[in-house]
């Protein structure tokens, strides 16, 4: 028999579909070629603008993004029957850094070769709105939806938030810097008390956290934390929950 989703988690993974049917209306605003394209002519892109902002929502919010509203995410939602193993995080995650400092010291650098921003332009490389809009463009789409469904088929559980995101590491450094400050923000709590120790909460995360364990401990927090809330969901004895409070 299968095991209906929680009311909640059907929602979310709703949402993350959704996410990636928009993809080709949205993939300019999401693209880090396009950052760097614009950072060329002295332009402050869509893109750029929505990183900003990402960066801005984890300071409260976590990466509540990567969660519920990723196209990325929609993409190994859909590839997760192809491959459900779990991943080992802290053998991967070092690889979307290596990726992302490079990409921000170019944007950087040509920035500062361009004599800096001139000019904001939301919709630059992008016709109408829409990203894909000619046959060359359906390519970069589709490449990029080939190799995030490839990850997930070949690595496990989105395996490409692990290792190629670069949307990421803008909500891991908000999310750090909140919980250097730990004012008020989105988090999950756990009561250890409560715990049963079934490793439910373990065995549901998407991301391969190991759940139970941070659980035990008191502490939920991890820079791979996307609170998509399927361990406080699939947790019967309730022992974790949201919170939206501080760090302390």
């Amino acid at each position: 028999m299968i095991r209906q989703l929680p009311a909640r988690q059907r929602i979310r993974k709703a949402l993350l579909i959704l996410a990636f049917l928009s993809f080709p209306i949205t993939m300019n605003f999401l693209s880090p070629y396009v950052v760097i394209d614009g950072a060329m002519g002295g332009v402050l892109t869509g893109s750029l603008v929505m990183f900003g902002l990402m960066f801005l929502s984890a300071l409260f919010l976590g990466r509540l993004w990567c969660g519920w509203a990723c196209p990325g995410a929609g993409m190994q939602e859909i590839a997760g029957p192809l491959n459900n193993r779990a991943v080992h995080p802290g053998k991967i995650d070092w690889i979307k850094w290596v990726i992302w400092v490079p990409w921000i010291s170019l944007i950087v650098w040509l920035v500062f070769q361009a004599g800096g921003s001139a000019r904001l332009d939301l919709l630059y490389l992008t016709e109408n709105g829409v990203s894909v809009s000619e046959p060359s463009r359906f390519f970069v789409y589709y490449m990029v939806v080939g190799v995030f469904i490839l990850l997930a088929a070949l690595v496990g559980r989105r395996a490409g938030c692990h290792t190629i995101c670069w949307m990421a590491p803008f909500m891991i450094l908000g999310r750090w810097i909140r919980n250097r400050f730990a004012w008020p923000a989105l988090r999950l709590r756990a009561d250890a008390a409560a715990c049963q120790d079934c490793k439910v909460c373990t065995q549901n995360c998407p991301m391969s956290l190991d759940v139970n364990a941070m659980v035990q401990r008191g502490h939920m927090e991890h820079p791979e934390c996307i609170l998509c809330g399927s361990c406080v969901d699939n947790c019967a004895s309730r022992a974790i929950r949201y919170s939206f409070s501080s760090g302390k």
